[in-house]
């Protein structure tokens, strides 16, 4: 008999989970306790913006004209353990408030919510970005809970899922990685999971617990100092008057390098990057081996100076100060393709130069929403030629294509000066500068 899956935790990473899965031919229980969240769902609709996501959701959720009924949603972890044979945990792992460390609260929750119904051999799998050491503890307690006792496994699958890019990630991904003790099924299930995707040739890397923790954690830290890399060379471009998109065109020819995530800008956000680098340094430091992850302050350093180094930029080209001064921003989620505004360097940047008195209006394709609920207080508009309706300054901070393909003449057209700040360095400088514009950009010469 075909496997049957629940996915607790129907936020960003479980509802794309649970809307592939359909996709690869699984019947599938999502399980969430926020009924909002459910309810539109159930009706099809994403809570959130990503590609080809509300697509996958119509074609499978149950009740859809033409769906194939293989995905609908519930709030009881009862019915969930009846249903499925494995399980698998998306849900939130935050920051916690005043410290570094992850907050494992969601995690702890859902093992406790569907532990006591577990009456029956099942896998549960984590998926959620925990610390090294999470698993081998939460599958002791797993045990411990559910009436079918050492019938329950646990194994960990770290997702590795980009915004903007998520359907294509679970579908196709770059690897599998499981952690899974020795002598059980886990292993086996999860190959049946996922066998569209090995049969197509995608690797799965088998490990115990504590690699496959560790391999999430690892993955973004390498990330996040690669882009911290080379906004710390531009830094010094900007003061040796260097270009640092040239050198990154340079670097990139070097195999052992390469060119991807060399792009100097206004340094990363959102969700993960940040708050994993930090909770990877926390937990690093409860093991005593904080001395292995001390370069990772200066990679969160590095990253935060790049939206004061805006700031700053922003200032000099209102005169010195914001007093009076009108400002544009153009962008509002922390990358394009996403409505995702959490740790948006955008909006951080917004709102410092809000709060040093110039009045700012923002423009994101898809964020705005979002982006009003958490910045009240700034002004927002429904284009990018009404956010920079009398601008002193306009400032690029997320690279939406929409943007790249501005018509500069027109933009001028509306602004009180032509003064252009590029926090992505993605503009074609020329084209701005030949319609009469200042066009900065970060780490290259003016």
């Amino acid at each position: 008999m075909a496997l049957r899956i629940s996915v607790i935790g129907t936020g960003y990473l479980g509802a794309t989970h649970a809307a592939c899965l359909a996709e690869l031919g699984f019947e599938v229980l999502g399980m969430d306790i926020d009924p909002d969240k459910l309810a539109s769902l159930a009706a099809g609709q994403v809570p959130m913006y990503e590609p080809g996501l509300s697509e996958l959701l119509v074609k499978h959720v149950v009740g859809h004209p033409g769906s194939t009924g293989r995905l609908r949603f519930t709030s009881s972890p009862q019915e969930v353990a009846e249903f499925a044979d494995v399980h698998f945990i998306c849900v939130n792992t935050p920051q916690k408030k005043g410290e570094f460390a992850a907050d494992m609260s969601y995690v702890e929750l859902a093992v406790d919510a569907l532990a006591p119904h577990l009456t029956r051999p099942a896998l549960v799998v984590g998926k959620s970005t925990v610390p090294v050491g999470s698993a081998g503890r939460l599958a002791e307690r797993l045990q411990a809970l559910a009436p079918a006792g050492e019938g329950i496994e646990l194994a960990w699958n770290p997702e590795f899922l980009r915004e903007g890019f998520a359907v294509g990630d679970t579908l196709h991904p770059d690897r599998i990685v499981v952690g899974v003790r020795e002598g059980g099924r886990a292993e086996e299930l999860l190959r049946e999971v996922y066998a569209a995707p090995l049969g197509a040739g995608v690797p799965m890397v088998v490990t115990d617990y504590p690699t496959a923790e560790l391999v999430k954690a690892a993955a973004n830290s390498f990330l996040a100092t690669k882009i911290s890399f080379i906004n710390a060379m531009a830094e010094v471009c900007e003061s040796a008057g260097a270009d640092v998109t040239l050198l990154a065109k340079a670097l990139s020819y070097d195999e052992r390098i390469g060119g991807r995530f060399l792009n100097a800008g206004l340094g990363f956000g959102g969700g993960c990057l940040p708050k994993d680098i930090r909770a990877f340094m926390a937990r690093a430091g409860e093991l005593g081996a904080d001395q292995a992850l001390t370069f990772l302050r200066e990679v969160d350093s590095i990253n935060m100076r790049r939206r004061s180094r805006m700031v700053e930029l922003a200032r000099e080209q209102c005169g010195g100060g914001f007093l009076d001064r009108r400002v544009a921003v153009l962008g509002a989620a922390f990358k394009p393709n996403s409505d995702d505004i959490r740790d948006s360097p955008a909006l951080n940047v917004a709102a410092q130069i809000q709060l040093q008195g110039a009045q700012v209006t923002v423009y994101d394709p898809k964020a705005m929403d979002n982006a009003r609920k958490m910045y009240p207080t700034l002004s927002y508009a429904a284009s990018a030629s009404e956010a920079a309706v009398g601008a002193h300054v306009v400032l690029h901070l997320t690279e939406w294509q929409e943007f790249r393909e501005l018509d500069p003449v027109a933009l001028g057209a509306v602004v009180a000066e032509r003064r252009l700040l590029d926090g992505r360095n993605v503009l074609d400088g020329p084209r701005w500068r030949a319609a009469g514009w200042t066009y900065r950009a970060m780490g290259r010469p003016s």
